[in-house]
């Protein structure tokens, strides 16, 4: 019923429009969701992590490009016998209810953050959404960046020159560390939270 496939980074998982005949959850790496507008101009409108879901039930048909940020391995179900496992396991249906109310609720909040935030609170935002997911361990967490600085400017509706401000802004006032252009840390995260904009946020951490 499932098997394990694995693409390397740049490469298209599922095309936007194109038959998706099968489900998904990332084991390992970073893709992202993404939908073209006719005149070519393009919105990453979501990064799926490790443990999160690709597909729905009854729907047979991709609504967004799926491409591999990192290189990413999914662990797919056939859809047919997914969706009869579904009807048959209350477990799992409630489990995949659960990721799908998760979904919801980042998808509020980025709305938040496209109508509202500043660009500082932005980027704050993503960082500190990426380190809660990726980072173990105690402070200073520690992550690598999945996405270029473009493709981070592309996501948060911004310019890679206000991005790379915003992170030698908050590296200076020493909210984080950077390491080259890929690797981040934050010593704290009630500051990078603080940063964010967001007093929801600050409160949820431990």
């Amino acid at each position: 019923m499932k098997t394990y496939k694995t693409w390397k980074a740049g490469e298209t998982l599922v095309h936007e429009g194109a038959p998706l005949e099968f489900a998904a959850s990332i084991v390992t790496g970073c893709a992202t969701l993404s939908r073209s507008l006719e005149d070519g101009r393009r919105q990453i409108v979501g990064l799926l992590l490790p443990s999160d879901f690709i597909g729905r039930p009854g729907r047979d048909i991709s609504e967004y490009a799926v491409e591999a940020a990192t290189e990413v391995t999914l662990c797919t179900f056939r859809r047919g016998p997914f969706e009869a496992l579904l009807r048959e396991s209350p477990r799992v249906a409630t489990r995949l209810l659960e990721m799908s109310l998760d979904e919801l609720d980042a998808t509020r909040e980025w709305m938040l953050l496209l109508g509202r935030k500043t660009a500082r609170e932005k980027v704050s935002t993503f960082l500190l959404a990426l380190l809660r997911r990726t980072a173990a361990g105690s402070a200073p967490y520690r992550t690598d960046l999945p996405l270029s600085r473009e493709a981070i400017a592309t996501f948060l509706g911004l310019t890679i020159e206000t991005v790379s401000r915003q992170l030698t802004s908050l590296r200076k006032a020493g909210v984080i560390e950077l390491d080259g252009l890929r690797t981040i840390s934050c010593p704290d995260l009630r500051l990078l939270a603080a940063e964010s904009g967001d007093e929801v946020a600050q409160a949820l951490l431990p």
